[in-house]
């Protein structure tokens, strides 16, 4: 699948057909060639070629009269021999886990924006969360020759990519680290953002709170799950953890079961937008208020948020400047604009306190408490 933003380039063609010698009705359906574009501003195809890959020691009037030439022609380069001269393409190979959810949706908007701004291609894949999947799918990519590599790593080793590396492959990872291998990465404040959740719960008098986690061996559940026993020490409140499978479908039957026991919670942390969609479904069918008879307060913010009824408190990612950044990072390696030791971008999120945990009358409106600095911040590699 490939990103909708894509942006044509110029580059070094070959080709041996001629323009003048067709007719208006051939020319109008065959496309021109670099040869073509030589003949129409009466230079060499060398020039002509210089002046596509945007190099030195060409005249000033001589690279007017070719790129005149080319909006004439309506020449568009051939990238493919432009990879066999060079070994690469403009093009950034992107995996993300889920393509399904919002949260990778915005990542990869934001990392559309950077590429189309800077020249190059996207092509996107899902490894829906498997480590074999995803590397078929870097393997896949790589054969096409990508400049450069961006991932949002399934859970599991990593070391497959680090032959990738030494043959001088740009991988920044993306929402999560890489395992196994050194690399840039760029991620948000996880743990903060989810001890900031459960301590506006502590504050508000909840006593009994459960979590709905995925799997702790994905880095961003296991750093909330950290987040969570962290703040529920320092309170001296027990733990009630319950890993799921992170699916609507899976915190619906766990909501189930959770308020089915002898002793309930009086209050869920949501460890993803999905589970929290998932908390409210089953909350509506039980006939449970929020957040009368249970707080609910979840991490990834989404649209719906702060529409429902009550208005749900989140904790919102920076899910394009996510992307972003990343998209940002990877190009400055591959263009040989950022060098040094492999870093950690950390971008900070923001507890949007709404309605759900019964701490604003209908009404109110929403506050925003920011976790994690100002700006975020670089760690160098292996200090985060």
């Amino acid at each position: 699948m490939v990103c909708p933003h894509q942006v044509e380039w110029g580059g070094l063609v070959e080709g041996d057909s001629a323009l003048g010698s067709r007719s208006a009705a051939e020319a109008s359906t065959i496309r021109p060639t670099l040869k073509d574009v030589a003949r129409e501003a009466n230079v060499s195809q060398k020039t002509a070629s210089r002046v596509l890959n945007e190099e030195r020691y060409v005249r000033p009037e001589v690279r007017d009269r070719v790129k005149e030439a080319i909006l004439r022609l309506g020449y568009r380069s051939n990238d493919v021999a432009r990879t066999l001269k060079l070994g690469t393409t403009r093009t950034i190979g992107l995996v993300i886990a889920d393509i399904s959810n919002p949260f990778y949706a915005s990542c990869a908007q934001g990392v559309a924006r950077v590429a189309r701004r800077r020249g190059y291609t996207v092509v996107l894949s899902a490894s829906d969360e498997g480590l074999q999947e995803e590397r078929e799918y870097v393997e896949l990519l790589v054969r096409q020759r990508i400049a450069g590599l961006l991932l949002v790593p399934a859970a599991g080793d990593h070391g497959y990519l680090s032959s990738e590396r030494s043959r001088g492959l740009p991988i920044v990872a993306l929402d999560r680290p890489l395992v196994g291998v050194d690399s840039d990465c760029v991620i948000v404040e996880n743990e903060a953002g989810m001890r900031a959740m459960t301590a506006h719960l502590v504050a508000h008098g909840c006593r009994r709170i459960a979590i709905l986690c995925g799997s702790p061996d994905i880095y961003t559940y296991g750093t909330r799950l950290q987040g969570y026993r962290r703040a529920l020490e320092t309170a001296g409140i027990d733990e009630r953890i319950r890993i799921i499978n992170p699916t609507v479908e899976g915190a619906t039957a766990a909501t189930l079961e959770l308020m089915s026991e002898p002793d309930p919670p009086d209050s869920i942390c949501c460890v993803s937008n999905r589970v929290t969609v998932g908390v409210l479904a089953a909350l509506v069918r039980l006939g449970v208020s929020v957040p009368d008879d249970l707080a609910v307060i979840g991490f990834d913010d989404f649209e719906l948020s702060d529409v429902v009824r009550p208005r749900v408190t989140m904790v919102r990612q920076p899910a394009i400047e996510l992307g972003m950044r990343a998209a940002t990072l990877l190009i400055d390696r591959v263009e040989g604009l950022e060098s040094g030791p492999p870093r950690t971008v950390t971008l900070p999120v923001k507890l949007m306190i709404r309605d759900s945990c019964g701490t604003h009358e209908s009404g109110t409106q929403e506050a925003q408490c920011e976790l994690g600095g100002q700006d975020g911040h670089d760690v160098p590699d292996g200090q985060g």
